[in-house]
Parts: structure tokens; C-alpha cells; sequence
């Protein structure tokens, strides 16, 4: 079986990072995968470093006769068994591809973000047409592609993203050493949370009550660990603004982007997930698997992965009160949120290990390319 993975897009989020890691999982189960990506983008060259076999193609947007041509030889030569789409946008590309080839290769498409725009005019059903099955990584997205786009349901499949256990262990990482970059006391108690820096992810919720917190908690740090993107650098000097605005500067450790992710997730206490809307929700998982009780807006993805008071705590959404007052839930008890982390491991091991998710694709493969 040789599989064509295609992500055409030129940005860098847990969109690309899901299906870079999904190509990655296949090769390791002995499955041949080429990934098709803007030459040059994020996922091109961590991919490259990974070892994972990169076929290039510059097209953005949707309109790309020419382009179509070049994806034509790339898929004559190389006989695909299946085609898998992570970037809707693809399609524009792949489907009059397959058509002027008259191949009746498979092919699925992966939603990882919702869409505000109906989808069911002329142009869609035609591409729509072609996908035999539309993956959704959460119910908020299996509901929204059955709202907004031209396929009946029964093509549209529930496969959560995956995380590996293997790198996200307990018992391997290093969190003191973390603490000793940062000067975290032993005693301290540290709240974190990983996601790029930009509107919609909670910063300013998560800041209002550290500001709220601290007044009760003297002991407590605030480890962000994240970056912005080159267009957003204007936010992020807002966010520390705010930070100097809400006297906080001694209490909030902007870590950066980071590779460790491990290492920093173990040595937090408590996990946050401000979020107001998140597809899913790869950091949370993340996070659960390394033992961390979590405070997450409850809403979207989100709702497929915590279960409240028992594999972490939800807050009503945008509201700072609330999700300080859940986070004192944890702060108060050492012994909650020992319960709490062992509870969410347990749900990551049954609902989201990359490895039981990489046999459910491989089995949909074979259903599809046997």
C-alpha cells in the first residue's frame, strides 16, 4: 500500500502537525506515504527532518490548471493506493486531477476546522462527489461538515486525533529541570499553558484570573508556553501589556516555542485550556497523558475530551471568574489533582492513543485499497 498525503496549506498549527504526525505513524507500521505540501512551508521542512518523503507542488488557493498537470504525473508515476486530504482546499486540485486521469483511486478527506459557509452549490457537489469518506476529529466538526457540505452522512466518520504515548510519558519526562530554568520553587504551584500566541485562545481570560489568584495564592506561577506567529507579533506585545497592566510581571513566564513539550507539561501542576473554540484540542490531550488535571472552556472539541469533574474541570466560556474559580479547585487540593491526572491518563489510553488510532485508519485503508 503506498498513500498520497496531501496539505497544501503554508501555515503551522495542530492541523499540520496531525497530519504530519499520522504520515509518520504509517511509515512506522511499514505503510509507504508521500506527502504533498507547499515547498518551502512549516510542514515541508519539519516533515523532511522527519524523514518523511515530501513530494512538492506550488499551488495555494483553488484555481491551478497548471498545477493540476504536474499533480497528474506525480500520481501516474507513483501508483497510489489512496489519496488523503488534510486541507480541504486540496480538492481543488486532487479531484480534477483524478477525474482527467479516470483513476478510481479512493480518496478521504480530514476536517480539522469548522466552516461558516454552506458548502452545497454546484462547484462543491462535484468535488464532494469524489471523496468516498470525510474523517471529523471531533462531533462539534462531524456535525458542522453535515451541516455545511454536499455528503449524506453516512460518509462522514468520527477518528480523533491521536496522541503518542510513548513521547508523552510521566515517567520519562523532566520537569525539574524545567523548574530550575525558570527558578520555580518547589513549592510554587505552576499553571500552564501551550498554544500559539493569538486572539481566540484565552490569554487575556487565563491573565484576569492569575490577577484574581495571586491576590489569594502568593505561591503561584504561570508558565505560557508558546509563540506568535510573524503577523501577530502586534498581539502579543498587547498581551504583555497586560501582564505589566495587571502587575503580574514577577508571576508569568513566557517560555516561547519549544520542542521539550514533555518536559514543560510535567512540570506544571495545572493545566489550562482557555480556548474559546477549538476544533479539538491536541494540547489538552497532551497534557492529560502526562497526568495533568486540566481546566478547559466548555465548549467545542473540548467536549469530546473532558469529561467535567472527573478528567478535569470546565468553565463557562470567555469568563475569567469561573475559570479562576475552577482553578482554585485545584489549587486547594494536592490530592484532586493526583485523582484528576490519573482519571485523564486513563481516558487518553481508551479514546486517543495514536496507536489504536493509526490501526483504525489503516483498517478504513484496507476497507477502501485492499
Amino acid at each position: 500500500m503506498k498513500i498520497l498525503y496531501t496539505c497544501l496549506s503554508k501555515s503551522w498549527g495542530g492541523l499540520e502537525m496531525t497530519a504530519m504526525q499520522s504520515a509518520e505513524k504509517l511509515q512506522d507500521k511499514n505503510i509507504l506515504v508521500d506527502l504533498l505540501c507547499f515547498p518551502g512551508s512549516p510542514i515541508n521542512v519539519e516533515a523532511e527532518k522527519r524523514g518523511i518523503n515530501c513530494v512538492t507542488l506550488k499551488a495555494a488557493g483553488y484555481f491551478h490548471p497548471l498545477k493540476i498537470k504536474e499533480l497528474n504525473l506525480i500520481i501516474k508515476k507513483n501508483s497510489y493506493s489512496l489519496i488523503h486530504s488534510h486541507y480541504s482546499k486540496d480538492l481543488w486540485i486532487v479531484v480534477p486531477s483524478l477525474n482527467y486521469l479516470r483513476i478510481e483511486i479512493p480518496l478521504l478527506l480530514t476536517k480539522h476546522m469548522e466552516s461558516s459557509i454552506i458548502k452545497k452549490d454546484f462547484l462543491h457537489r462535484f468535488l464532494y462527489k469524489r471523496v468516498n469518506y470525510i474523517l471529523a476529529i471531533s462531533n462539534v466538526i462531524k456535525q458542522n461538515i453535515i451541516n455545511t457540505c454536499p455528503v449524506p452522512k453516512e460518509k462522514v466518520i468520527l477518528h480523533y486525533n491521536g496522541v503518542d504515548l510513548k513521547k508523552f510519558d510521566p515517567l520519562k519526562a523532566n520537569g525539574k529541570k524545567t523548574r530550575n530554568e525558570f527558578n520555580i520553587k518547589d513549592n510554587e504551584v505552576v499553571i500552564g499553558m501551550l498554544s500559539r500566541i493569538t486572539y481566540g485562545k484565552g490569554y487575556e481570560e487565563l491573565l484576569k484570573a492569575a490577577k484574581k489568584l495571586n491576590e489569594e495564592f502568593p505561591n503561584l506561577k504561570f508558565l505560557l508556553i508558546g509563540e506568535a506567529s510573524s503577523n501577530e507579533k502586534d498581539y502579543k506585545e498587547s498581551i504583555k501589556k497586560l501582564v505589566r497592566d495587571l502587575s503580574l510581571e514577577e508571576k508569568i513566564i513566557f517560555a516561547g516555542f519549544r520542542e521539550n513539550v514533555s518536559d514543560l507539561l510535567s512540570s506544571m501542576d495545572i493545566f489550562a485550556f482557555p480556548s474559546h473554540a477549538e476544533s479539538f484540542g491536541n494540547s489538552l490531550i497532551e497534557a492529560m497523558a502526562m497526568e495533568k488535571p486540566s481546566v478547559a472552556t466548555n465548549s467545542h472539541g473540548v467536549l469530546d475530551i473532558i469529561v467535567d469533574g472527573v478528567t478535569g474541570y470546565l468553565f463557562i466560556k470567555k469568563d475569567e471568574k469561573d475559570l479562576a474559580k475552577k482553578l482554585k479547585l485545584l489549587i486547594n487540593s494536592p490530592e484532586k489533582r493526583i485523582e484528576i491526572g490519573k482519571a485523564a491518563k486513563e481516558y487518553v489510553i481508551k479514546n486517543f492513543d495514536v496507536e489504536k488510532q493509526t490501526q483504525e485508519l489503516i483498517g478504513l485503508y484496507r476497507k477502501l485499497a485492499p
